[in-house]
């Protein structure tokens, strides 16, 4: 028997649930949806008890949780995350990214990209539809280069994680991910900024759209 692929919806709006849930089904067939709904202390606790192959999250739950918090008290649990939403600003699109999230595609989107970024999620993969993709490239980008692993970091712990979580979510150790910050902070001083703190890095990750 073959096993089931496990799925959580975060959504706020009914219609759209089932029409996932439709879509999801038609497609897939054998599947489990662990959680449908739009509280993410609920689907926080399913995947406590076990893990899924994707959570389909829509980063407006107003639930009055500011959406980066979301996307890191799910990713906390190592599961792959799939952002189907509003197009959302570029330095929210980044940010989340940037933090774990594996796809992110607007609700505009075509249903078939929708099938697309979900078994590229399956496999492991990274997926962002057209119009995501569009949204990076016409945003102003930082001021200061920084490896992909390096911004990552930066986001992640400015976002106010602690570096053994940032360390976690990014598969190394903690001392590595120290590493990186401290390279961070070497750029932004030798280009004349300071970011000595926390509060610095989150304040120039703002300033630069790597966080909204």
């Amino acid at each position: 028997m073959s096993q089931q692929t496990r799925f959580i919806i975060l959504e706020d709006h009914p219609l759209v649930r089932e029409a996932l849930t439709e879509k999801l089904v038609s497609h897939f067939r054998d599947i489990d949806i662990t959680y449908s709904g739009s509280s993410l202390e609920a689907a926080l606790d399913h995947l406590e008890h076990a893990p899924v192959d994707c959570v389909i999250l829509d980063l407006d739950l107003n639930d009055n949780n500011a959406p980066l918090n979301n996307i890191l008290a799910l990713v906390e649990y190592s599961s792959p995350v799939l952002i189907v939403s509003a197009l959302g600003d570029s330095a929210t699109i980044r940010s989340a990214l940037a933090m774990g999230v594996k796809g992110y595609i607007s609700k505009q989107a075509e249903s078939t990209q929708l099938i697309q970024a979900i078994e590229a999620v399956l496999r492991g993969e990274e997926y962002t539809s057209p119009e995501v993709a569009t949204a990076l490239l016409s945003a102003n980008g930082p001021q200061v280069k920084l490896s992909d692993q390096e911004r990552r970091a930066m986001v992640l712990y400015a976002s106010g994680l602690k570096m053994t979580s940032v360390a976690r979510q990014m598969g190394i150790t903690a001392g590595t991910a120290d590493e990186y910050i401290k390279r961070v902070r070497a750029k932004y001083r030798k280009s004349g900024i300071a970011v000595s703190t926390k509060t610095d890095l989150y304040r120039v990750a703002r300033s630069e759209g790597l966080i909204p």
